[in-house]
């Protein structure tokens, strides 16, 4: 089948395969047959791994200072603006849905954290977004 010849510490090896079956293979050492059993069968991945390194600046998280008037609605990852469920002049209370984000494939209900009134809003549905755009205004 092949032929091979191999050096190893001074001496020489002329090696000879002469069947390989599955796991056993038959060859031939300086002459000499002998009859190799693998123990284990190397298989390769034929699919790469993909790693991701880790983000440069990590995300922040919405910060709501209660002394402030104003405050911004930015978003808190990339997406879809999929609705605005207010407008320009809207009084909100703490927890009600201001927008919807789709990011992901999913849904995330953005809310508001602090009461106030809507005084500007800076996306559409249909509009992508990145992280730490301002989408929403609002003043106490």
């Amino acid at each position: 089948m092949k032929n091979f010849k191999f050096r190893i510490y001074d001496n020489n090896y002329n090696v000879r395969i002469i069947s390989h079956e599955d796991n056993i293979i038959d060859l031939e050492v300086n002459g000499t047959a002998y009859s190799v059993k693998l123990s284990n069968e190397v298989k390769t991945t034929k699919t790469p791994t993909l790693v991701r390194s880790a983000s440069k600046r990590p995300s922040e998280p919405l910060k709501v200072s209660p002394s402030s008037s104003n405050s911004k609605i930015i978003a808190p990852i990339p997406g879809t603006v999929l609705s605005v469920d207010v407008k320009v002049g809207d009084e909100i209370k703490i927890g009600d849905r201001l927008l919807v984000l789709e990011a992901m494939k999913m849904e995330n209900n953005i809310a508001s954290e602090k009461a106030g009134t809507i005084t500007a809003i800076h996306v559409k549905p249909g509009q992508q977004v990145l992280q730490n755009d301002v989408m929403i205004e609002l003043a106490q």
